[in-house]
C-alpha cells in the first residue's frame, strides 16, 4: 500500500515534564537530519506525536531510517483518506486484507482531535469493527491483546489510517544530555560505545590518532566509515583527525617498552581533553573494558587518567567481548571493524606492557619528554570534517572492499 505518512510516538520523553518541549524540538531537528537525504519528507512534531509526512516518498526507506532514531518509541505508517466513510471503510478493508489470517482477532482504536466529525470514536469503532466482521469470515473482535489493530486518526485535514506498529529505537534524543567526545578507533569496541552514549542522549564527535605511514589511509577512512554507520543515529558527526607519528616514534624511542602502551595512552587522553574542552565536549568517551587488554585494568585506567580532570566514561566497561560484539552487529559495525586496517593502537605495540604500571615511574619516564610541544605540534595538524548518514569512504578509496565483507 501507498503510505501518506509515519506517525511517531515517543518514549521516555513523556517523564520529561517541562523540558519536555526542548526534548521534542530536539527530537524532530535529529530526524529531519536522518532523513536529509528524502527531500520530499516534511517533518511536523506536536506534545504527543510526531508526523513524518511521505509526500509520495517510498515508505521502506524512511522506515528503516527512522528505527535508529534514539528517543522513538514506536512508529505507524498510515494512509490519509478524505473525510468520507466510505473511503474509510475501503482502506480498512484494504489493510486487513493484507495482514489477514484465519483466526485472526482484531480491535479498531479510533481517535478524533477533530470533534466536529458526525461520528464519535464509539461509533467510528463500531461502524468499522462491523465491516471487517462482515468482510472476513472467522475473524473476531478481542479487545485486550489482538492479532491486529486497526488504529483511526479523524483530523481537520482528513483520516488516518493504521494497522503496525513499529519498534523504535528507544532511548533519548541525541544532544539532549550535552556533548561528549569519542576516541573511536579502528576497533569493534569504541563503535559500540559511542552507540550506548548516543542512546542516553549524548551529541558526540569522534576523535581518531592516525600515524602515517605506519598506518594507511585505509585505516583513517575505515574510521570515518564506521562514524557513518554512527551517523545513521543523529543525522551527522564532526570527525577530528589527530596526527600521532611524531608522538609514537617519540615514545618509542625514549619510554621502556613495558611502559609504552602506558605513555602513549596518555598521550592520546591529554589531546583528547584538549580538544574536547576547545570544542565544549563535557566528557571523553571511550570503548575500555575491565580486564580485556593491558590497558584497561583498573591500574592502567588510574595511571592513564592522571593527565586530565574531564570525566572519563566507557559505556562498555562491564560487558564482555561477545556481548559487545553482539551490538556491534546489531548497529552495523562490526564487520568493518574486523576488517584487516592497523591502527594507531596496534602499531610500536610490545610484547610485554605493563598491566599494573606505577603511576610515579610513569609521570617519571614522562618527564625526559617535550610533552608541550608534541602536544603542540599534534594540534596544529589536527583536519576536521563533518560526515553524514549515507557515505562511503573506504569504498571510494579501495573498489574491492565491498568484495571482502
Amino acid at each position: 500500500m501507498e503510505y501518506t505518512e509515519i506517525m511517531v510516538r515517543y518514549g521516555e520523553l513523556s517523564t520529561k515534564g517541562k523540558n519536555r518541549r526542548s526534548f521534542i524540538d530536539r527530537l524532530a531537528y535529529n530526524t529531519r537530519s536522518i532523513l536529509h537525504d528524502f527531500p520530499a519528507v516534511i517533518v511536523k512534531a506536536h506534545r504527543d506525536r510526531m508526523h513524518v509526512q511521505l509526500h509520495g516518498t517510498a515508505a521502506k526507506p524512511v522506515i528503516e531510517r527512522l528505527q535508529k532514531v534514539f528517543g522513538i518509541q514506536n512508529f505507524s505508517p498510515s494512509i490519509r483518506v478524505e473525510r468520507d466513510l466510505k473511503a474509510v471503510k475501503e482502506t480498512a478493508i484494504a489493510m486487513v486484507k493484507e495482514q489477514f489470517k484465519p483466526g485472526m482477532t482484531f480491535k479498531i482504536n479510533t481517535r478524533r482531535s477533530d470533534h466536529d466529525f458526525q461520528y464519535d470514536t464509539n461509533q467510528m469503532n463500531d461502524l468499522l469493527g462491523g465491516v471487517i466482521l462482515d468482510s472476513f469470515p472467522g475473524i473476531k473482535v478481542k479487545m485486550k491483546e489482538p492479532d491486529l489493530i486497526l488504529r483511526v486518526e479523524i483530523r481537520k485535514n482528513g483520516i488516518f489510517l493504521s494497522s503496525q506498529k513499529i519498534e523504535g529505537a528507544g532511548g533519548l534524543p541525541v544532544g539532549t544530555a550535552g556533548k561528549g567526545l569519542l576516541m573511536i578507533s579502528g576497533g569493534i569496541d569504541s563503535p559500540v560505545a559511542g552507540y550506548l552514549a548516543m542512546k542516553r542522549g549524548v551529541d558526540l564527535e569522534m576523535i581518531h590518532f592516525f600515524s602515517p605511514p605506519y598506518t594507511s589511509q585505509q585505516a583513517l577512512n575505515k574510521a570515518k566509515e564506521l562514524t557513518a554507520k554512527l551517523a545513521v543515529f543523529s543525522g551527522s558527526i564532526k570527525f577530528i583527525e589527530v596526527p600521532f607519528t611524531e608522538i609514537q616514534e617519540t615514545v618509542k624511542h625514549d619510554v621502556p617498552e613495558g611502559y609504552l602502551m602506558t605513555v602513549q595512552r596518555r598521550f592520546m587522553l591529554r589531546l583528547a581533553a584538549l580538544v574536547a574542552q576547545k570544542r565544549q565536549n563535557l566528557a571523553i568517551f571511550n570503548g575500555e573494558s575491565i580486564g580485556q587488554v593491558a590497558s584497561q585494568t583498573l591500574e592502567s585506567m588510574v595511571a592513564i587518567n592522571d593527565v586530565t580532570n574531564l570525566p572519563v566514561l566507557r559505556p562498555v566497561v562491564s560487558l564482555d567481548k561477545n556481548e559487545i560484539i553482539d551490538i556491534a552487529q546489531k548497529i552495523g559495525t562490526f564487520d568493518l571493524s574486523i576488517m584487516p586496517f592497523e591502527d594507531c593502537c596496534t602499531i610500536f605495540a610490545p610484547p610485554a606492557p605493563k598491566t599494573k604500571p606505577r603511576l610515579d615511574r610513569t609521570r617519571q619516564y614522562e618527564s625526559h619528554l617535550d610533552v608541550n610541544g608534541l602536544l603542540e605540534r599534534a594540534l596544529a595538524g589536527i583536519k576536521i570534517s563533518e560526515i553524514k548518514v549515507g557515505e562511503t569512504f573506504l569504498a571510494e578509496e579501495d573498489p574491492s572492499f565491498s568484495q571482502l565483507l
